[in-house]
């Protein structure tokens, strides 16, 4: 009896979105924030989910698959709302993770260290995703967290591809934006899907992204755009997202195969023509 009253109140809420038009009503968003008290540190996090696959793993019916998204340096967690949807579009419960507080130090590059130095901000960034799975497993028992989707733009595609490495076994895709400083794994576990942007100044370090050959054996998808750095988030122009969108939704589909792509010609499907345009003034570039 549960079980069909939720099937009906779900299909009420799928077709109520669809008469208003609602989209960005079928999916609710909440910011919530965890303090770690061995670090004493908070760590906040917006959830985005869809409201009828919301109300099904509520009911015990299913498990909702789980995706942490990780922002670029001086870049919020809540300024990845296109992604953040899309996710929970396809019945993700999306974790958007803000790994930096006004009083951690600037992002520096000290050259000669591992990761140019970053490498204290990527284990902090790898204990803030630990944490905050820790606490979404009490507010959201009923999601697949053995198997998380990571996904990052700039320092949180690299603070991604570090805690894939650490924990492989836990991970089941990941996609990143333009990471410039942790190279991809190549034995094929999971697949990975990369967008490179066309910036003079944001250039990834030298084998991050592996060659064509590496790429195809590793199932590594590496797409070229030509956006800046900092237009991969919802900074940047809206045909931008809508070409990021289609390519991701294409990935996302586990029916679907994306084989790997030259990291110059895809060979999947082309992405379009993504607008490179000057980054807005009043917009500070980030440190890469």
């Amino acid at each position: 009896m549960k079980r069909g009253i939720v099937i009906v109140l779900s299909l009420l809420v799928v077709a109520a979105a669809a008469y208003l038009s609602g989209s960005k009503w079928l999916i609710r968003h909440e910011t919530m924030t965890f303090f770690d008290q061995e670090r004493g540190r908070p760590v906040e996090v917006d959830i985005a989910v869809r409201r009828d696959k919301e109300m099904q793993a509520n009911a015990g019916m299913l498990k909702l698959p789980v995706a942490i998204l990780n922002h670029g340096n001086t870049v919020k967690f809540t300024e990845y709302s296109f992604l953040a949807n899309l996710f929970a579009a396809r019945g993700y419960m999306t974790v958007s993770i803000q790994h930096d507080l006004a009083s951690d130090p600037p992002l520096v590059t000290k050259v000669g260290e591992p990761y140019v130095g970053r490498l204290p901000v990527y284990e902090r960034g790898v204990q803030n995703i630990l944490f905050a799975v820790k606490n979404m497993k009490k507010v959201q028992p009923n999601a697949d967290y053995d198997h998380l989707t990571m996904v990052g733009h700039s320092n949180g595609g690299d603070i991604a591809v570090y805690f894939a490495k650490l924990y492989p076994d836990e991970v089941k895709k990941v996609v990143t934006l333009d990471n410039l400083r942790v190279p991809f794994m190549t034995d094929g576990k999971f697949k990975i899907l990369s967008f490179r942007s066309h910036d003079p100044v944001f250039k990834a370090d030298p084998g991050v992204v592996p060659d064509e050959k590496i790429c195809e054996e590793a199932g590594i998808t590496v797409v070229k755009t030509d956006l800046q750095h900092t237009e991969m988030s919802d900074r940047g122009p809206e045909s931008a997202k809508v070409e990021i969108e289609n390519m991701l939704d294409q990935f996302l589909d586990d029916k679907s195969v994306l084989a790997p792509v030259d990291t110059t010609k895809p060979k999947i499907a082309d992405p379009g023509p993504l607008a490179q345009n000057v980054v807005p003034r009043g917009i500070a570039r980030a440190v890469p």
